[in-house]
């Protein structure tokens, strides 16, 4: 089990900063990285840099079962937003056998969901890294689709974890999930990581 460090500073320009270093590592490097709203300032920041981008491959760690020119669409979040810099860029399909990557940056629900692992889904935990097909339920208003997720073994094949988050009700969530007082996917993430997972928590 991995023991969480909280980085000292949470905002934007602190996870930009984090991000960038591991894209400067000497060698190719493998990001999977969250969709939704939140990390779209940090995208901007990280596009606007000057790093090897044409020796960067990017995942979505979840995304919803739409075509890529949806708007709820993580992959096209992420061609938006890193294909004119010349990244590699890779679709989610079920079944599809991920890399170990060098960080793996996550947020997470108030419910304590990762990725599109929620509470009520019980997905194999074991095995082999791999892209799963999954309905949560209920299906959030806001995003009524079936999604595409790595696995809990896929989401820690890697270097290392960055979790990022705002808001006090997450923190009082993700500190149970560290102590091992409530059984949610982040607990279960964390329980099973052996590599270094920094959160980057804001009050907003």
């Amino acid at each position: 089990m991995a023991d969480p460090v909280w980085a000292e500073r949470g905002d934007a320009a602190a996870v930009t900063e984090h991000v960038a270093r591991a894209i400067l590592r000497p060698g190719p490097a493998r990001l999977a990285l969250p969709g939704g709203q939140t990390p779209v300032p940090i995208f901007e920041a990280l596009k606007a840099r000057d790093l090897p981008w044409a020796a960067t491959e990017l995942w979505p760690t979840d995304d919803r079962i739409v075509p890529h020119d949806h708007p709820a669409s993580n992959f096209g979040l992420l061609s938006a937003a890193f294909g004119r810099r010349g990244a590699t860029l890779h679709p989610l399909e079920e079944g599809d056998a991920p890399p170990r990557f060098d960080l793996v940056w996550l947020g997470m629900g108030a419910d304590g969901h990762v990725a599109s692992i929620f509470p009520n889904l019980r997905l194999p935990e074991d095995g082999a890294p791999t892209v799963l097909r999954v309905t949560p339920d209920p299906l959030p208003p806001e995003a009524p689709f079936d999604r595409l997720t790595l696995n809990l073994p896929a989401l820690t094949a890697t270097d290392e974890i960055i979790l990022v988050l705002s808001g006090e009700e997450k923190r009082v969530v993700l500190e149970a999930a560290v102590a091992g007082t409530r059984d949610l996917p982040v607990s279960r993430l964390i329980a099973r990581a052996t590599c270094p997972v920094t959160i980057f928590w804001s009050a907003a």
